[in-house]
């Protein structure tokens, strides 16, 4: 059995069925569907609206519950893994990409409360937001439910869907995640250049900034300008949706 097909040992299924009330989602039923409509409210709709809360704080709880969840499954199933092989899988099941995939394929999207503006410019498909509001989700469980019922969803949602014909993404490809990104939010190509060089010709440590739009978006060092152009693009991922979310959407 390969790796990926031993993430989950018992079988699991997602209700494909429409949601006439949003009370139940990724196949969990909230109670306190205050809560979740909190998970489900984008910043456009909020301010639209005059409501006090979005999902960006339960975006926040769900990212490390998602990361937790994840890597102690990790840890658990693969005792020969080194960190470094654990960090690329983690990064595998966390990363945007990901995680928009399994929102899209649960029908996450038609939940989602957007502003008029927002809905028409797309958000309902933008992977910033999907990924987001995905995190808010797991987030919003994990208050309800506890630890359990987060971890269920997520082995049930995301890790038993990657079985061994899924083991390419452990080839993590953060240049071609931020292109899509970038593509996606209308902000052209990302440009690399090697900013620094240090060390002897044999033992070089590469530094490389990415500029996207005219600005510098994510900064990476490596032992070669491939992996430094990796991690100025993992970084930049990560800096440019947490800038989408902290910049007030327009009205």
């Amino acid at each position: 059995m390969g790796f990926w097909s031993n993430l989950l040992k018992r079988p699991s299924a997602t209700s494909d069925q429409p949601v006439t009330e949003p009370d139940t989602i990724l196949g969990y039923q909230f109670h306190n569907t205050a809560l979740l409509n909190e998970a489900l409210t984008h910043r456009s709709y909020a301010n639209t609206n005059g409501s006090p809360v979005t999902y960006e704080r339960l975006e926040f709880l769900g990212d490390s519950v998602l990361g937790l969840v994840v890597a102690k499954r990790l840890y658990q199933l693969n005792p020969n893994f080194s960190e470094g092989e654990l960090t690329k899988a983690k990064a595998a099941l966390v990363n945007i990409k990901t995680l928009t995939k399994v929102a899209k394929r649960e029908g996450l999207g038609r939940y989602m409360k957007l502003s008029p503006e927002e809905d028409r410019a797309g958000g309902r498909n933008r992977a910033s937001i999907l990924s987001d509001v995905m995190e808010a989700v797991i987030g919003a469980v994990y208050l309800e439910g506890g630890i359990g019922a987060a971890t269920d969803l997520i082995e049930r949602v995301l890790i038993s869907k990657f079985s061994g014909k899924d083991a390419r993404l452990l080839n993590v490809n953060f240049k071609g995640d931020l292109l899509e990104y970038l593509q996606g939010e209308g902000q052209g190509l990302p440009r690399y250049e090697v900013v620094n060089e240090d060390g002897p010709d044999h033992e070089k440590i590469f530094t490389v900034a990415v500029m996207a739009d005219g600005r510098e978006v994510g900064r990476g060092v490596g032992s070669n300008k491939k992996e430094a152009e990796q991690q100025a693009a993992k970084q930049a991922i990560m800096l440019l949706c947490k800038d989408r979310i902290e910049s007030p959407e327009p009205r």
